[in-house]
């Protein structure tokens, strides 16, 4: 069974999905991808699976109805990465926001490095952001600094949403005890892991903001994020 799958979840990408798609499976070592569409209007599913015809045994689509958001599509692709075996299970945007050049370092952190998770991180040596407005990159790194204050964990991008994990650490997490939906998401499954006691490892990448569609960010985002960091520091969390 091949080792790596790269879940990706969509809603109207059209602009971006194919050539995702394309450049993933060019990639070095035989990586896998899983789309997880909420139903999007502008045929980003159908193009998907015009492109399986390609990518044969390679390309995976799972098709959920309507938009129910960030948090609950990679659960679900979780559970279908670990239902078939997957040793390094990766998220990433579409967007190209995410170079998909650096799976192959966040593979590497992982399988050679003795990290359990890695981490695309913006804010340590050697990372940044790119084409962001100036108050966008304010506001999230110092979100993610109160984040580290309030959950007293020492992950420097802790809303960073280009990750791997090794197999052990979602089999270990209780996916069905995730709360959130947007980047507290991302905020908890990283605390989840260091609480656990798994060895979370950044590396440094550059992040791009999209070019073409839409972005997803919401102020109803942001406040989940700000709330819900409150909420993880008293949340009681058990192995599964």
């Amino acid at each position: 069974m091949p080792e790596k799958v790269v879940i990706i979840p969509t809603y109207n990408e059209k602009e971006n999905i194919e050539k995702m798609v394309r450049k993933v499976m060019s990639l070095d070592g035989n990586f896998h991808l899983l789309i997880v569409d909420d139903g999007s209007p502008d045929g980003t599913a159908d193009i998907v699976k015009q492109l399986q015809r390609e990518f044969l045994d390679r390309l995976f689509i799972e098709e959920r109805r309507g938009k129910l958001g960030l948090g609950t599509a990679y659960i679900h692709g979780f559970k279908w990465a670990l239902i078939r075996n997957y040793d390094f299970i990766f998220e990433m945007d579409c967007d190209f926001s995410h170079n998909p050049d650096d799976l192959i370092r966040l593979y590497d952190a992982c399988a050679n490095k003795k990290a359990d998770v890695a981490v695309g991180s913006r804010y340590i040596k050697g990372g940044k952001v790119s084409n962001w407005p100036r108050g966008r990159l304010l506001m999230s790194y110092f979100a993610s600094v109160y984040v580290r204050l309030v959950l007293w964990f020492n992950v420097k991008d802790t809303t960073a949403g280009f990750k791997c994990y090794k197999r052990k650490v979602l089999v270990t997490i209780d996916l069905d005890d995730i709360r959130f939906v947007g980047y507290a998401f991302q905020i908890e499954m990283k605390y989840t892991a260091y609480k656990l006691g798994f060895k979370i490892r950044e590396v440094p990448i550059t992040f791009v903001d999209r070019v073409e569609g839409v972005s997803k960010m919401s102020t109803k985002i942001f406040k989940e994020a700000f709330w819900g960091v409150l909420q993880m520091r008293f949340k009681k969390i058990n192995r599964k």
